[in-house]
């Protein structure tokens, strides 16, 4: 009942005629089921692939005049996306999917949608006389001055959609009063494209009818005659000159194709719960393409509003489709002739109504904003583009900038340098004793999201927590590197005493102290740095330029130390990140200037050792008590042993046991610095 009607309309904007339509809803729903994993979408025409073809059409038709006829260019298009598709599918390639956000995907279709509704007010309106497929500022100016000319045909146009929406909402509200009669109403509320084009067309008929003009018009404009049948079934005939033709615009044909069908099947799997391939799907879009340029359809994907219907209506498999079919079929077979008097006003009035929904709302524009500034300008982005230039240019502007903002977002990561929170924990019962837990969170109270009451204590003095937010990977390695570099700079005791340095042997760009400033007086304030603990919990990839940022970092802060500082990494999972940290000389302890020029092998997991310390392990690490306490907390006593990684020791199973091991060896080291000075008679200014 809504896929004869919305075909038909499709196909208007498409600037087909109105059968292409129904052949490409036949095919769609037929062809389809055999091949899906979702069982609520439905293929076919649809507003925005519509809306692409009728600018593919007019692309060509400008460069080429005369030489090609729109179901051809459409017919071809079909057929070279879905080869495309159906090779990315087969290619099990469906992920490239996931690299557009769903605020892009919003965008270009609100502004997709303001587009379409904007094309068919003048067709609802009657006013003729300009490009209804121009930039939408420009048809929404042209529909403002020609309203004067409005003709008989709003009589029609209006009507319908008024009616569309007021059957509509009466059912809405109707279905809300009476729970209980609410599947009852759904379905008098689906009858309405159907009710509204079959009264439209009674009345269009009654008046018509006997006011055919001399010239053959008729007082409103109708669809007049639709082919019976199939009429144009037969292979294609490929034309390497369209094709050349029609390059610039396969993309974003294409692109239109797989996404909106991938987003629409994923969101009714996850509203019925049922997980969908994106390959076979892909696939699934693909074969039905091809198949349809024999009945020469034009480029047929999911339809938001016909799977929606068929979702409410309980359907439980894609078999479902082959109901639509029969109906489709006849149709085309059955009920042309009453195809002949439906106006094309009452056709306008279908598609803006079915297309409006497309438009996001208010408050869902609103969530993008609260959950992602960024993505919501991506969105809007998008929209304002599509208004104002074309819906490729929308749909490449959303794209673009989402890249741009994955790039941005891998390239400048956060990153937060860590102090300890003390916690709390009372036993299950009074008479159980109180224990703590340390909870490691940013320095940074803004970046907390502790209380304000609750005071973040740093780390040991010597000691620098920082956790990594992102993979550490050649976008980033260079921010990462300058921020830890920087931070100790500022925070830690050069180990250098600068006094006796000459101005000539400072670096270049080191101007020194300015006059009457002490230089040594601030810096024997700081603490000396010993070792630098990273939180790797959120890093899941580490390449070649990661490990060389590492090895410049560790050169750069020992320069500056004027002795060794250890790295500690904590919560590593991965064995190709050991593997890579172990290959530029971190976690074993032994101390590396540069990459070794070959790679280092696999370093397996060699298991974890409950018997103590590794033998090749420091003696200045000192390794946690990890209690594992049974799920029915029984009064039984809880057994304890430290748990090592061979061959690793600065390579820590969590973060608590990183940060004791670094302040452990610092203040040891900072003992054997006192030691050391007072036996030579120095004092040391701290």
């Amino acid at each position: 009942m809504v896929v004869v009607p919305q075909s038909m309309s499709y196909a208007q904007i498409a600037t087909l005629p109105a059968e292409y339509g129904l052949y490409s809803a036949f095919v769609g729903v037929l062809i389809y089921c055999l091949f899906a994993t979702s069982k609520d979408v439905s293929i076919g025409p649809v507003a925005v692939m519509s809306l692409t073809i009728s600018q593919v059409i007019k692309h060509v038709q400008e460069k080429h005049p005369d030489q090609w006829e729109g179901p051809q260019i459409a017919t071809t298009v079909a057929f070279i996306c879905g080869l495309i598709v159906l090779a990315i599918g087969l290619l099990r390639l469906g992920w490239l999917v996931e690299f557009i956000p769903a605020p892009a995907v919003s965008g270009f279709m609100t502004g997709s949608a303001i587009n379409i509704v904007a094309g068919q007010v003048p067709g609802l309106m009657g006013i003729t006389g300009f490009d209804t497929r121009a930039a939408t500022y420009k048809v929404i100016i042209n529909t403002l001055k020609g309203l004067p000319n409005t003709t008989l045909d709003a009589a029609w146009g209006l009507t319908g959609l008024v009616a569309l929406y007021s059957i509509r909402y009466i059912c809405d509200g109707l279905g809300r009063r009476y729970p209980r009669r609410k599947r009852l109403f759904f379905f008098l509320s689906v009858f309405r494209n159907a009710f509204v084009i079959i009264v439209l067309t009674l009345a269009s008929f009654l008046y018509c009818r006997h006011r055919k003009t001399s010239a053959g018009k008729y007082p409103i404009k109708i669809l007049q005659n639709v082919p019976r049948g199939l009429k144009h079934v037969g292979p294609l005939h490929l034309d390497g000159n369209l094709v050349s033709a029609l390059a610039p615009e396969l993309p974003v044909s294409t692109i239109i194709l797989l996404l909106e069908h991938i987003a629409i099947s994923k969101s009714f799997g996850r509203v019925n719960n049922y997980k969908i391939n994106p390959n076979q799907e892909l696939i699934a879009i693909g074969v039905t393409n091809l198949v349809g340029t024999v009945f020469s359809a034009y480029p047929a994907t999911g339809s938001f509003s016909r799977s929606a219907l068929k979702s409410k209506s309980g359907v439980r498999t894609p078999a479902a489709g082959i109901l639509t079919a029969v109906v489709v079929i006849v149709a085309l077979y059955g009920l042309t002739p009453a195809f002949f008097w439906i106006p094309s006003a009452g056709l306008s009035a279908v598609i803006i109504h079915a297309v409006a929904d497309l438009v996001a709302s208010p408050s869902q524009v609103y969530r993008y904003w609260r959950v992602s500034p960024l993505e919501f300008c991506i969105w809007l982005a998008a929209v304002v583009v599509t208004i104002f230039s074309s819906i490729e240019n929308g749909i490449y502007t959303s794209i673009c900038t989402s890249l741009a903002l994955l790039l941005i977002r891998i390239a400048r990561p956060r990153g937060y340098f860590l102090g300890k929170v003390t916690l709390k924990l009372h036993g299950p019962s009074v008479a159980q004793p109180t224990a703590t837990r340390d909870v490691y969170v940013p320095l940074n109270p803004k970046a907390s999201l502790m209380n304000a009451d609750v005071k973040v204590l740093p780390p040991a003095p010597g000691v620098i927590v920082y956790r990594l937010e992102e993979s550490l990977v050649y976008p980033n390695s260079s921010m990462v590197n300058s921020v830890l570099v920087d931070y100790v700079k500022e925070h830690t005791r050069r180990g250098i005493d600068m006094s006796t340095v000459s101005m000539g042997d400072r670096p270049w760009n080191d101007p020194g102290p300015k006059p009457g400033q002490d230089e040594n007086e601030e810096n024997l304030k700081k603490p000396l740095l010993k070792a630098i603990v990273l939180d790797f919990t959120a890093v899941s990839q580490i390449d070649t330029t990661g490990i060389q940022s590492l090895v410049d970092t560790r050169n750069e802060v020992e320069r500056w130390t004027d002795s060794p500082v250890e790295f500690h990494f904590a919560t590593i999972l991965s064995p190709w990140i050991r593997r890579a940290l172990v290959a530029g000389g971190f976690g074993i302890g032994t101390p590396r200037v540069d990459i070794p020029k070959e790679i280092a092998a696999v370093v397996p997991y060699r298991g974890i050792n409950f018997s103590g310390a590794s033998p090749e392990k420091p003696d200045d690490i000192e390794e946690q008590q990890i209690a594992q306490t049974p799920s029915n907390a029984s009064s039984s006593s809880v057994a304890t042993a430290p748990i090592t990684l061979e061959d690793t020791p600065f390579i820590h199973l969590d973060l608590v046991q990183a940060v004791r091991a670094a302040e452990k060896s610092a203040l040891r080291s900072s003992d054997q610095i006192s030691v050391s000075e007072s036996e030579s008679g120095s004092v040391l200014k701290s």
